[in-house]
């Protein structure tokens, strides 16, 4: 028992005591808003918390992976990654319309999700294998690297998630020292070429973006999310109604609303000093990594701390943004609080990423 008692210690050791506490209390409200949303389903809050414990204990053992051990890894899930985007382009499953899932006989996989940890962890490990050279080819090839499952996923098509992963990308290409004249350059190019990619998008998508402007165009149809969930949020006020006192939520006006939603019922239920709150949390997270990103010995670790923290943010900007109405409606959960096993486990895995680099302070340069 003393030896099992002292192994647990010693792996605990590896967790970031600061950042562990902010992703519980997140964690704890997330158990709270998902048993309201879910009108006190056992069956959905046991599944909650089930999928809470399995991403805690993947947090646990990645942290205890040493950051040269991540860093190699990089370049084999990147691989595997675009590999079975290209098997979901000529095999995958297709579902309301997309083509995302690969049945792999004993479980149908999503691919993209793997690249969300693949991606930056294989643009950080090229990134420090040429440290001492990086010159404009490195930072092009570093483009073309996320250019490719980007377009993978854009084709299925998922626009939501290749948003995201490219987002990902470009926050480590700038960590990396992308020039500003390159990062300026593709502003405006991208602004230029705004007409072209509003003629690509599928029609679904167009209407999307203009929902958000005029939502009350089709408030029954393609504005009813975003009409339903800006009536939960204004109605909260201040202070919010109260748990499980929610009229929009507890009635089932607010579609998804234990998942993509949930922003919805959590500010109606606790207002806007609520999602204050909410919102300080998250950038304590952030800052919480952007710190320990500074502290990391090796430009690995400074890479992937910091486009983690970053990417958390979006994700969290992002929901808040279109469950408010100011964005358009994607797909992207709220990070640490919606229901779901796969982003929770994909976004802890980060986290006890981040938290490897905090407590491997020696790293091997590979």
């Amino acid at each position: 028992m003393p030896r099992i008692s002292h192994w647990i210690v010693r792996r605990l050791s590896h967790l970031d005591g600061i950042l562990l506490t902010l992703v519980l209390l997140l964690l704890g409200i997330s158990v709270a808003v998902v048993a309201s949303a879910a009108g006190q389903s056992p069956a959905r809050i046991s599944g909650h918390l089930i999928n809470i414990g399995l991403a805690l204990g993947v947090m646990v053992v990645m942290a205890n992976v040493p950051p040269h051990l991540l860093s190699r890894a990089g370049p084999l899930l990147y691989v595997a990654g675009v590999v079975l985007l290209i098997g979901v382009a000529l095999f995958g499953e297709v579902r309301n319309g997309s083509r995302r899932w690969l049945n792999l006989g004993v479980m149908v996989f999503q691919p993209s999700e793997l690249l969300k940890l693949g991606l930056p962890l294989m643009l950080a490990w090229y990134f420090q294998h040429n440290e001492a050279v990086l010159r404009a080819k490195h930072y092009l090839t570093g483009a073309a690297l996320l250019l490719v499952p980007f377009l993978l996923i854009l084709r299925q098509p998922d626009l939501g998630t290749a948003l995201m992963i490219g987002a990902s990308g470009f926050y480590l290409l700038f960590f990396a020292g992308l020039p500003w004249k390159a990062i300026f350059g593709g502003a405006a190019l991208g602004a230029v070429s705004l007409p072209v990619v509003w003629g690509l998008l599928h029609e679904y998508q167009q209407r999307r973006v203009l929902t958000l402007f005029d939502p009350a165009a089709d408030p029954l149809g393609a504005g009813y999310h975003i009409t339903q969930s800006t009536i939960a949020i204004g109605s909260g006020g201040f202070f919010g109604k109260g748990w499980m006192e929610g009229t929009q939520s507890q009635l089932d006006f607010i579609p998804e609303r234990t998942t993509d939603f949930i922003f919805a019922v959590f500010g109606e239920e606790f207002g806007y000093l609520g999602a204050i709150l909410l919102v300080g949390l998250y950038l304590a997270i952030v800052a919480r990594c952007l710190i320990i990103a500074a502290r990391a010995p090796t430009l690995f670790g400074r890479l992937m701390a910091a486009t983690l923290s970053l990417n958390l943010f979006t994700y969290a900007f992002v929901n808040m943004g279109m469950v408010s109405g100011i964005l358009p409606v994607v797909g992207v959960p709220l990070p640490l609080m919606s229901y779901g096993g796969t982003a929770l486990i994909t976004l802890l895995l980060g986290m006890g990423i981040v938290m490897s680099v905090a407590t491997h302070r020696q790293l091997n340069k590979s």
